[in-house]
């Protein structure tokens, strides 16, 4: 009986012990994210600044390098990162300040155009066969009050994004100073994981992607902005500077961010010019972001960081639910994160990074 007994308790456990089919696994990968992205979701307020903050770190990071050969202290070097840093931040926060300014300055000079180019579009599209309604509702839009209102919108999410940055600063400095150790420490913790090679590996090709991917989007932003806003001027747009601030700032978001930066010039130019300036705007944009945008630039994006085009506009649409607007300018950077973490070290996840975009180099040298 003791060795039935003993017989039946060896079978229990070896039938408890079989491994998971990989449909069961797959159900419980899934489970687990979504538990995971569910409390993202629920801290994102305390996440997107800490995001924000990693990126810009790990873009400013490189400097301390050369400081460090040249005999520079670990404190001035992390110094000289929080400077670069600061700066970045400082940038892109002037901007954005400045190109609100000037808009929300700009609308009672335009108010008496906003109402006739309402009353106008409701004119045409009551033609069209609408009803009176509908047309009035689809008009509303170019609503002196309504413009302002958002334009008063932005201001406050602006003022709520102030009061982040106010902590992103704050975590610029501690990721800084704490980064070396940090790096000592984690490649110590992932070598006993992973193995030392692949952790360095690993780590060494998502700080490289997350700054080739910044670059190569600034440069072609910029080249963009710049182009649009002589055009813009060419043409009699007004703030042309502002819708060139608008242009680089939304080339940070992929494949939609050319169609966000379109929509305010085009409704300025129908207001100020009529139907064939705005028009010609579109086709300004067609021509000049189109090319460069989604031609030319995924191709440069897609050798900087390996995601496919897929995937990278899944991406703007998951991270912006997930953390907010600042997750659509994040967003690639936040997928690498979540493929280096869970599926780079894995070798049983190949086909998994190949659908990613991973390239056939990377994917032999991480798994």
């Amino acid at each position: 009986m003791g060795e039935q007994i003993t017989t039946a308790g060896r079978g229990g456990a070896e039938a408890t012990g079989r491994p998971f089919s990989p449909a069961t696994r797959m159900l419980v990968g899934l489970a687990a994210a979504v538990v995971l992205f569910a409390g993202v979701w629920f801290a994102r307020d305390l996440l997107a600044p800490a995001a924000l903050a990693a990126v810009v770190v790990i873009i400013a990071y490189p400097v301390r390098f050369p400081l460090e050969r040249r005999g520079w202290p670990v404190w001035l070097a992390s110094t000289a990162v929080i400077v670069v840093a600061y700066l970045i931040l400082a940038i892109l926060a002037v901007l954005l300040v400045y190109a609100i300014g000037q808009f929300v300055r700009m609308l009672p000079d335009l108010a008496s155009e906003l109402s006739s180019t309402a009353s106008g579009v409701d004119d045409w599209l009551t033609g069209l066969g609408l009803s009176i309604p509908d047309a009035q509702t689809a008009s509303d839009w170019l609503d002196p009050a309504a413009i302002g209102s958002a334009a008063l919108g932005v201001a406050d999410q602006v003022l709520g994004w102030a009061t982040a940055f106010f902590f992103v600063l704050a975590y610029v400095i501690f990721m800084t100073v704490d980064g070396a150790r940090f790096r000592a420490a984690a490649a110590g913790a992932s070598a006993r994981i992973f193995g030392t090679a692949t952790a360095d590996g690993i780590a060494r090709r998502y700080f490289t992607g997350v700054r080739r991917y910044y670059v190569v989007n600034a440069t072609f932003g910029a080249i963009v902005a710049v182009l649009d806003g002589l055009l813009l001027w060419a043409v009699g747009v007004p703030i042309p500077i502002v819708w060139a601030i608008l242009a680089f700032v939304t080339n940070f978001i992929p494949n939609i961010g050319f169609v966000i930066g379109l929509i305010p010039p085009a409704i300025l130019a129908l207001v100020v010019g009529g139907w064939p300036l705005m028009l010609a705007v579109i086709a300004i944009y067609c021509i000049i972001n189109v090319v460069l945008q989604v031609l030319v630039q995924p191709k440069f994006v897609s050798d900087a960081v390996g995601l496919s085009l897929t995937l990278t506009f899944f991406s703007v649409v998951f991270w912006a639910f997930v953390i907010g607007p600042i997750g659509a300018i994040l967003s690639v950077p936040l997928s690498l994160l979540v493929r280096a973490l869970f599926f780079e070290h894995d070798r049983g996840a190949v086909t998994i990074r190949r659908l990613s975009g991973e390239g056939e180099g990377s994917l032999r040298a991480g798994g």
